[in-house]
């Protein structure tokens, strides 16, 4: 696998590329990055269509999860959208928070930041601004959100313990962050972990779902809870670009699973918020698997 600074410049290139496809485009695929699959359903993203906020030029189909779902923002918080593209997340995160909040959406990715703007300025919002740069260095000072979500994105990072620490820097004492991402149950095979085209995909660059919420423990949160969690499957035929037969049935079989989750933590402090009474569990389980194609 490449070095921290090749994953970082793949990803870069090849969300600067997604910026440019539509959004049935960028969802029948791997985060938008693989060859889209002939079956044509959404392998990771939820819908939003129907989420207060929502501006559909700002949908690029990139994310895994609704984490402003869960993200409890009150009217006049300043919320942070880490990896924020063309802005989805930061319009509906601006509609809880009201003309009386503010919204802060990083990027690296210059193009994703000009259309963010470009759609900020369309619905005249002057309290949401982008800003680029890497959200394992982010362009903020320390102790200035209330919130930070975030959706399909830390497992893009390879870095996860220094993001994890940004997050930490940057949220007030007693804020809070809801993230959705990618990650683990067992080993992917060497094929998948290896390939770039993967990683930028969201599914190589994810790790071990016990790994992840234990850099969150170490790094002091506290509260942690999973308010969302459900299964990934990746078409057969996206596997086949890079297993056999023999180890497609292997992978489908194996026991490795693929899950998004969105996770819910605190920054310890006296302004904790006390509405972890509304944060329930939800566990979906797919009607079908998709690797069979009836979905």
């Amino acid at each position: 696998m490449k070095n921290e600074q090749e994953l970082k410049d793949l990803v870069r290139e090849r969300y600067a590329k997604i910026a440019g496809q539509g959004k049935v485009e960028n969802a029948a695929s791997c985060c938008g990055a693989t060859t889209p699959s002939n079956k044509v359903y959404n392998i990771m993203m939820d819908d939003y269509t129907d989420t207060d906020g929502y501006v559909e030029d700002a949908d690029l189909g990139l994310g895994c999860g609704l984490p402003t779902q869960f993200a409890l923002i009150e009217k006049g918080d300043t919320v942070i959208d880490l990896g924020s593209g063309a802005g989805n997340d930061c319009f509906v995160a601006r509609h809880e928070t009201g003309a009386e909040g503010k919204v802060i959406g990083i990027d690296f990715t210059p193009v994703m930041i000009e259309k963010a703007r470009l759609n900020a300025e369309k619905m005249g919002y002057n309290n949401v601004e982008f800003r680029e740069g890497d959200i394992d260095a982010m362009p903020v000072n320390d102790d200035v959100a209330d919130v930070i979500v975030s959706n399909c994105v830390l497992n893009l990072v390879p870095n996860k313990k220094k993001v994890i620490g940004e997050i930490y820097r940057v949220l007030k004492p007693g804020g809070h962050f809801s993230i959705s991402d990618i990650v683990l149950v067992g080993d992917l095979p060497e094929a998948l972990k290896e390939d770039a085209e993967m990683y930028a995909g969201c599914v190589a660059g994810a790790i071990q779902k016990s790994e992840y919420l234990s850099l969150m423990e170490k790094k002091g949160f506290a509260n942690l809870k999973i308010q969302k969690e459900k299964p990934i499957a990746i078409p057969s035929d996206i596997l086949e670009k890079y297993l056999s037969a023999e180890e497609v049935k292997v992978f489908n079989t194996g026991g490795t699973g693929i899950f998004s989750i969105t996770v819910f933590a605190q920054k310890p402090g006296s302004k904790m918020k006390k509405a972890l009474a509304h944060l329930t569990d939800i566990k979906e389980t797919p009607d079908c698997d998709p690797r069979s194609g009836c979905c």
